[in-house]
């Protein structure tokens, strides 16, 4: 099925909704969802952002800028998940104690303001990975509308750039705590050094890539065509020292390059 056929079908299921609540992280996922939903429903759409030490903050004002610019209403909640029973110890399972958290007060808005549909951003790709998170969704009935059309990242993105949605290109982003080791402490301080390292990264040019915490050593991860700019020296020197200035006493460029779950190799699912 062609993208604008996927696109024909999501809009017929987002109007059969009546009213949607949209979790809304202003990725390439949630922005283009929160994009139709608002074409389809109009004002019968929100879109809820949650703030955190797992979120940075150029995110949030990237979100907030967006709704800006098509008139959807927002609604901003604090789910700070270092406060979760069980999260900061990072087992295995930790995203579906972030998932239930954040969607129980995205189900709670809803309901205050008599929206029949809590919804979140995956799509078909999302299947192909482990993804402890979509347990908690399924339990609290949040509809994933982009899946149930049948859309890839692909396709959204395809889409995505014939709306002039500014995310249509964006690098894949996921919350902080997906840099850390199964079994490793996540903490305010480690978020932070991760949140440093990778924007530094990103004022460097780089534009896909993740910074993973290995206690005292950063293992970078960058798209394949960006690795060989670490053979120039210069930026290899200036990389190294920033880092350390951080508080890594190692930095480490992964040959594999950037991919999405790299810390899910290490587990049997």
């Amino acid at each position: 099925m062609e993208p604008k056929d996927k696109l024909n079908t999501l809009k017929a299921n987002i109007k059969k909704m009546e009213s949607l609540a949209v979790a809304f992280s202003g990725g390439v996922d949630s922005t283009f969802l929160v994009k139709v939903a608002n074409d389809v429903l109009g004002d019968k759409v929100i879109a809820v952002t949650a703030r955190s030490s797992t979120y940075p903050e150029r995110e949030f004002k990237e979100a907030v800028d967006f709704v800006k610019s098509i008139g959807v209403r927002q609604v901003v909640i604090v789910s700070e998940e270092l406060d979760i029973e069980g999260f900061s110890s990072n087992p295995v399972n930790r995203c579906y104690f972030c998932k239930k958290e954040l969607f129980t007060k995205v189900c709670d808005i809803a309901l205050e303001n008599n929206i029949k549909y809590v919804a979140d951003g995956a799509n078909i790709d999302d299947l192909g990975d482990y993804r402890p998170g979509m347990q908690a969704t399924k339990e609290l009935n949040v509809v994933s509308p982009l899946k149930e059309a049948g859309m890839t990242k692909e396709d959204i993105r395809i889409l995505s750039k014939e709306m002039g949605l500014p995310t249509w290109d964006k690098q894949a982003f996921a919350c902080l705590a997906s840099r850390f080791p199964y079994g490793e402490e996540i903490t305010k301080e480690k978020l932070d050094m991760v949140d440093k390292a990778e924007q530094f990264l990103l004022d460097l040019g780089f534009r896909q890539l993740r910074v993973r915490h290995h206690g005292n050593v950063a293992r970078i991860e960058v798209s394949a065509n960006e690795r060989s700019r670490f053979f120039d020296e210069e930026l290899m020197e200036k990389v190294y020292k920033k880092f350390k200035e951080i508080g890594f006493a190692y930095t480490a460029l992964d040959l594999k390059g950037y991919r999405t779950g790299s810390m899910n190799e290490t587990i049997n699912k």
